[in-house]
């Protein structure tokens, strides 16, 4: 069993729910981005904005690995961010388009 955090843009919530399940069916232990009531970033304040980002690197601290959802290869700002913290921190990287 592996503690995995999924990263990614919320545009494809749809596909981390899906990977999600399917990881967990493999017996991993799944950590997932807050589900924000609130549809677009800029909605929230700065410092909010901070506190959501620590804690989803809280859970990369966390976890034996990461799965990037890269729909369509794309990898935002915020995503290339927790793949290096990931890194730094010589976490497994695992991409969804590898996986699928």
């Amino acid at each position: 069993m592996k503690v995995v955090t999924i990263c990614g843009s919320y545009k494809f919530k749809k596909e981390m729910v899906e990977i999600a399940e399917l990881m967990t069916l493999k017996g991993n232990c799944i950590l997932m981005p807050n589900d924000l009531t609130k549809t677009e970033k800029d909605s929230y304040t700065e410092a909010e904005i901070s506190i959501i980002d620590k804690m989803h690197k809280e859970k990369i601290k966390l976890s034996d690995a990461i799965l990037v959802v890269n729909v369509n290869n794309y990898i935002g700002n915020s995503t290339k961010s927790e793949i290096e913290y990931a890194k730094s921190l010589e976490k497994e990287i695992i991409y969804y388009t590898d996986i699928i």
